[in-house]
């Protein structure tokens, strides 16, 4: 196909994203936001609004700055309808983002490409649709699964599944880069041992960490492209 169609087809998809993402969204907070006011009204137990707006701001503080630096790392990453995709069901660290990593690391696409674009919203599609059916037969079969799930012996399980999930998923992206990861990793691994309460400001040590290793490979290529500037300055020399 020409670039230029192929340019042209994939904007004029992109806008029809934007669009049903943005409508999306719309109604999805409109639900959120409206369904608790809604039942409130509807049962005559609406909440005090001044302690709703204070206890609102308290927890605003914490999740903003989080979401801003989710919206920074995840949405190059997704793209644009796996962005809407992820943010309106939800999820992303346990689910979202391991399988729109996985299927671009299957179909071996690049970030930023249309290419990219299109695995991650059919993986990230894909990841809500069965999420949904899960949770749906998760309800129905809650009463005769309760003495499994709440079995002692599986608790450690169910307590370590996402540090598992991650850090098999890591294992294969920090062979590609072992000298930038090993910095980031040390740091914040020796953060959460000393400091476990920074645990729960993950979303904002993860901004911090991945500075600490684009600032690294920005180093490293600065050094290497000088190391080749100077090879290239001798050999033009002996020539």
């Amino acid at each position: 196909m020409d670039i230029n169609r192929k340019d042209k087809i994939f904007h004029k998809y992109n806008e029809g994203t934007h669009l049903i993402g943005r409508i999306g969204l719309a109604i999805g907070i409109l639900l959120l936001v409206g369904s608790p006011f809604l039942m409130g009204f509807a049962l005559d137990a609406m909440p005090n609004l001044s302690a709703f707006a204070k206890g609102l701001g308290k927890i605003a503080l914490v999740y903003i700055p989080s979401c801003i630096v989710e919206f920074l790392i995840y949405t190059p990453m997704l793209g644009a309808g796996g962005g809407y995709l992820a943010f309106i069901t939800g999820n992303l660290i346990n689910m979202k983002i391991p399988c729109a990593l996985n299927a671009k690391e299957i179909a071996d696409t690049k970030t930023g490409t249309p290419e990219n674009e299109i695995v991650s919203t059919l993986s990230i599609a894909t990841s809500s649709l069965v999420t949904t059916l899960v949770i749906a037969l998760g309800v129905m079969l809650i009463i005769p699964l309760r003495p499994i799930l709440e079995a002692e012996v599986l608790q450690p399980a169910f307590n370590n599944v996402v540090p598992a999930l991650f850090g098999a998923m890591a294992t294969r992206y920090f062979r590609k880069g072992k000298q930038i990861v090993a910095i980031p990793l040390v740091l914040m691994s020796l953060l959460f041992v000393f400091v476990p309460s920074m645990i729960s400001n993950v979303a904002i040590l993860m901004l911090v960490s991945g500075a600490i290793a684009i600032a690294h490979a920005w180093l490293r290529f600065k050094k290497e492209s000088k190391k080749i500037d100077v090879n290239n300055q001798n050999s033009n020399e002996e020539q």
